[in-house]
């Protein structure tokens, strides 16, 4: 058995969240630590591969017995996610797109002029008690980026594990946070909406409703 099924949501942005981008060319004056935008619209994003990093990384974290590399996850992860074991290369089953943001129209109606704001931060030397300032750009509080996800279903006895492994990942990161620098408060994240539709062969429609319970029962808050 064959087929496709999009995950689609909400990823909402609960504080400012700082996912960096390049500073290589910033001119002088610029802020020290931009995030990532998209070439295009010059609009935050949320790189698929930083979603799909840190739900693994949290996954790891509560399935792992003890600190291995990506390869030699649990099972349950390595299923979901992908390996490449020498002589046991698993194709990740999951793929995450990058996400642009969503709603730049409801934040420009609510008075905003940019869809990013710029923290300023002070670390300063204990001995010295010299200030070192810095300046980290966010995505701001309320931004919304657009949840897109295909799980490529290939055992169908497999399949609702592997939704459940899903949910527990995006469970644990709305209890986390997304991003950098979250130990002070940046990158809190909600998922909502969530929805399962098959988009490629045929699903029994029960296991679909039941895939729809799962992760919208393990976000809810």
């Amino acid at each position: 058995m064959y087929a496709k099924i999009r995950i689609s949501g909400d990823l909402i942005v609960k504080t400012g969240m700082h996912i960096g981008g390049s500073g290589a060319f910033a001119a002088i004056g610029a802020v020290d630590s931009p995030v990532v935008k998209d070439i295009r619209t010059n609009l935050p994003m949320v790189p698929g591969s930083s979603l799909k990093g840190k739900m693994r990384s949290l996954l790891a974290k509560e399935f792992n017995e003890q600190i291995v590399e990506p390869d030699y996850d649990n099972e349950k992860i390595t299923r979901l996610f992908g390996a490449a074991q020498k002589n046991h290369v698993r194709r990740s089953r999951i793929l995450f797109s990058d996400m642009v943001l969503a709603n730049e129209g409801e934040l420009r109606n609510a008075g905003l002029q940019s869809m990013t704001e710029v923290k300023f931060e002070n670390s300063i030397s204990r001995a010295t008690a010299v200030a070192n300032p810095r300046q980290i750009e966010r995505a701001v509080s309320g931004s919304v980026f657009e949840l897109d996800l295909i799980y490529e279903l290939e055992n169908e006895h497999e399949f609702l594990e592997d939704m459940e492994t899903l949910a527990e990942g995006m469970k644990l990161l709305q209890y986390d946070y997304l991003g950098g620098n979250g130990s002070r408060g940046y990158g809190k994240v909600e998922f909502q909406n969530i929805m399962a539709e098959t988009v490629v062969g045929t699903v029994d429609e029960s296991f679909i409703d039941k895939c729809n319970q799962i992760l919208n029962q393990a976000v809810e808050m």
